[in-house]
């Protein structure tokens, strides 16, 4: 039977995961994109792996060494771009490549090699107890703080100087953001893999933006997308034998071909702007 999937504590643990994940990705995911640093997803991914390194070295939880290492690459991309504002890309560039250096000079001191390599896939069918609450007090922070700052958010993802001439307080918004990216990258790189957690932040949103006509309509198709993807991904991972992360991600990839492919065989339809999230001021937000 299809719903003898659930008859598994680990399988019940993976989609509870999983769907909170699908909910709390895309808030992070389309802030990014708008911010054009879809790649940041990639540097703080790549540098989690060297907290994990460093949890497993002197035996405490991989996912809170993933967790500080995250926040000190979030902080350390945010204090180079303010550095370099003219080639602020440059700064996930030097954080990917400090992080991927750090993690490979760790993992050598690793004993466990296998506790390692679930890192790099993710082995969201093997999360404890205490990563099962870890992620569900993360996705209650994120998305709480999503909802508090949606307004500010969103007017620092479209024009930061704006926001900033507004009254928006830029700073405290932007630190409070990269917090929230890196602990959800943290936890998300535990679960669907650290090698492919930032194409979780991308394809959602770029699937809903092929069919959103506003800023909190691509929002909500993001989760919507997420949440089909993981759960589709899972089925096919158990049924298949497949791993969890890489089915989700491909499931992703294959639905955002299938929409550019119908959308293309579609009659164009006109817009009042360039941008498929903004038309005016109330279909923004």
């Amino acid at each position: 039977m299809v719903l003898s999937i659930f008859s598994y504590i680990f399988m019940q643990k993976a989609f509870l995961v999983g769907i909170l994940l699908a909910l709390i990705v895309p808030c992070i995911g389309i802030i990014i994109v708008l911010r054009r640093l879809s790649m940041i997803g990639e540097a703080l991914a790549h540098t989690s792996l060297a907290g994990v390194a460093a949890g497993l070295i002197f035996n405490f939880n991989p996912v809170l060494g993933a967790m500080i290492a995250c926040v000190a690459a979030a902080l350390g991309i945010d204090a180079i771009r303010k550095k370099i504002p003219r080639f602020s890309e440059l700064a996930i560039a030097i954080i990917l490549s400090t992080g991927i250096g750090l993690a490979a000079v760790l993992s050598g001191f690793v004993q466990n090699a296998a506790s390692f390599n679930s890192f790099l896939f993710g082995s969201i069918v093997a999360i404890t107890q205490f990563e099962l609450l870890l992620v569900v007090l993360v996705s209650f922070i994120v998305l709480l703080t999503f909802i508090l700052l949606y307004k500010e958010l969103f007017f620092i993802a479209y024009d930061e100087e704006a926001a900033r001439l507004a009254g928006v307080p830029v700073k405290s918004i932007n630190f409070i953001f990269t917090l929230m990216t890196a602990i959800t990258v943290s936890v998300a790189a535990r679960t669907v893999g650290a090698l492919i957690v930032s194409s979780l932040l991308v394809i959602p949103v770029a699937c809903a933006m092929q069919v959103a006509r506003s800023y909190r309509q691509t929002v909500l198709w993001s989760m919507a997308f997420a949440l089909i993807f993981t759960l589709t991904g899972l089925f096919i991972a158990y049924y298949a034998r497949l791993k969890p992360g890489g089915s989700i991600v491909l499931t992703g990839v294959a639905s955002l071909l299938l929409i550019l492919g119908v959308k293309r065989l579609l009659p164009n339809r006109p817009t009042k702007s360039n941008d498929p999230l903004v038309h005016n001021q109330d279909g923004m937000l």
